[in-house]
């Protein structure tokens, strides 16, 4: 594996090691000029954060010839029952473009992690099927990710419950999915 690791380079930001918090002073400013901050400085937060985890997650997975998109991928074939979805599913389920599912089935195939193969049901689609290597892999990385506690691990479950309910909020905005309210999911969550 670590061949296919060398043949993608993901740049991982070193500690900026600032004498302030730039998106707190940034804030300071947008006050002062334009108005309320607290909408800006939670979005520009939440994408610092984002690239942060991308960057330490991507570095965890290298070693596997990974990426965290190609790692999302692999899971959700291995969830599956027969181990193979439709492109068209593989999309929808991760929330990302049909070019962006060819290209990570793609990436996935040339490192023997993944197979395509026609759609019995459906004669002009194909599906992914995840290969044994895919699934070693897989159980590998995933070993590694929860380990790292996927890179939140300054925080406890409570905290991890509330980020996720936070942010449920605004991905059912968005209309990624509909159904009850966040906070009666997150107790069925809890409960299970």
């Amino acid at each position: 594996m670590a061949g296919a690791g060398s043949r993608y380079v993901v740049h991982v930001p070193k500690p900026l090691d600032l004498p302030f918090d730039p998106i707190e002073r940034a804030a300071a400013i947008w006050e002062r000029r334009f108005g309320d901050a607290k909408a800006m400085a939670a979005v520009t937060s939440i994408m610092r954060a984002q690239q942060i985890l991308l960057a330490e997650l991507d570095g965890l997975l290298r070693p596997f010839g990974l990426t965290f998109a190609r790692y999302e991928a692999l899971v959700l074939l291995s969830f599956s029952r027969s181990g193979s979805l439709p492109l068209r599913l593989v999309g929808q389920r991760l929330m990302v473009h049909p070019t962006s599912v060819t290209n990570t089935i793609d990436r996935l195939e040339q490192a023997g992690l993944v197979v395509r193969r026609p759609n019995p049901v459906d004669k002009r689609g194909t599906l992914a099927e995840i290969t044994p290597a895919g699934r070693e892999v897989t159980t590998k990385a995933t070993d590694t990710l929860m380990a790292a506690g996927f890179g939140l691990t300054a925080y406890d479950d409570s905290q991890l419950d509330a980020m996720f309910d936070l942010l449920e909020t605004l991905r059912i905005g968005a209309g990624d999915f509909g159904g009850a309210s966040p906070g009666a999911r997150a107790g069925e969550r809890r409960s299970d």
